[in-house]
C-alpha cells in the first residue's frame, strides 16, 4: 500500500519520456532487488491526481521480507511518494484484477445526498463570503465517471463563495477513502469552513448553464 502527490506526475501509468509514479515505482525497485521486478497497480490514476491508501503487487525473484522491502524503497523514493505497508501475497496475486471495488464513485454519491435541497452551507463558504446569507437551495448533485475521469454536477439557486470547489474537494476526500460517506452531512451541520475538505483547484470548475423562469 503506498500513497502519493501526484502534482509533479504525469498519471500512474507508464509512460515514454513522461515521469509517472508507476515508472518511478519500477526504476527504483529495479535498482533495489533487480531489472526483473515488476509493479502493477491496483487503478490508474491521471495526470496531477493523488492517492492516499493506492494497493501495488510488486514481483521480484530477491529474496527480502516485507518489512524490509518498504524500509528499502522509502529510502530511495521521492518524499512525494511513500510506501505505507508491505505483505506477502500469494502466488500470482495482481493488484489490479484481484481488487473487488474502489471506494470512490458509490462512496461520493451517497455522500452528496445530505447536500441536496435547502441548507446553511457555511460549512462550505471561503471566508470573503461570509458576510452574505448562507442559505442556499442545491437542486442536483450528480456524479459521473467517464473511464478514469469523474464529473461532479451542481445545479443550485445560487452559490457561496467558493462553495462549488469546497464541496468537490470534500468529495474528493471521501472518494479517495480518507472520510465516510456520512461525513459530509456532519460537516454541513456543523456550519464550520474548517470542518470540509480541501478547495478543489479552479482549473476543473466550469458553469454549465444559467436558468431563467419561462
Amino acid at each position: 500500500m503506498l500513497s502519493y502527490d501526484g502534482t509533479d506526475y504525469h498519471g500512474w501509468q507508464v509512460q515514454a519520456g513522461a515521469r509517472t509514479v508507476q515508472g518511478t515505482l519500477v526504476e527504483t525497485a529495479r535498482r533495489r532487488f533487480g531489472a526483473d521486478t515488476r509493479v502493477t497497480g491496483a487503478s490508474r490514476t491521471d495526470a496531477g491526481v493523488h492517492a492516499l491508501r493506492q494497493v501495488a503487487s510488486l514481483t521480484t525473484t530477491a529474496r527480502i521480507a516485507a518489512a524490509g522491502l518498504r524500509g528499502a524503497l522509502n529510502a530511495d523514493l521521492p518524499r512525494d511518494i511513500r510506501v505505507l505497508d508491505a505483505r506477502e501475497a500469494p502466488v500470482g496475486f495482481d493488484a489490479r484484477w484481484a481488487a473487488t471495488g474502489k471506494r470512490d464513485v458509490g462512496a461520493m454519491r451517497r455522500a452528496l445526498v445530505a447536500l441536496r435541497g435547502r441548507h446553511d452551507f457555511g460549512a462550505f463558504c471561503a471566508a470573503p463570503g461570509r458576510e452574505k446569507d448562507p442559505m442556499c437551495v442545491v437542486r442536483a448533485l450528480h456524479v459521473i465517471r467517464r473511464k478514469e475521469r469523474l464529473v461532479i454536477l451542481v445545479s443550485a439557486d445560487r452559490y457561496l463563495h467558493h462553495m462549488a470547489r469546497n464541496i468537490v474537494g470534500s468529495a474528493v476526500d471521501v472518494g479517495r477513502g480518507a472520510r465516510d460517506a456520512d461525513w459530509l452531512e456532519s460537516v454541513l451541520g456543523s456550519r464550520d469552513r474548517r470542518r470540509a475538505g480541501p478547495t478543489a483547484p479552479a482549473q476543473g470548475l466550469a458553469l454549465v448553464r444559467v436558468l431563467y423562469p419561462r
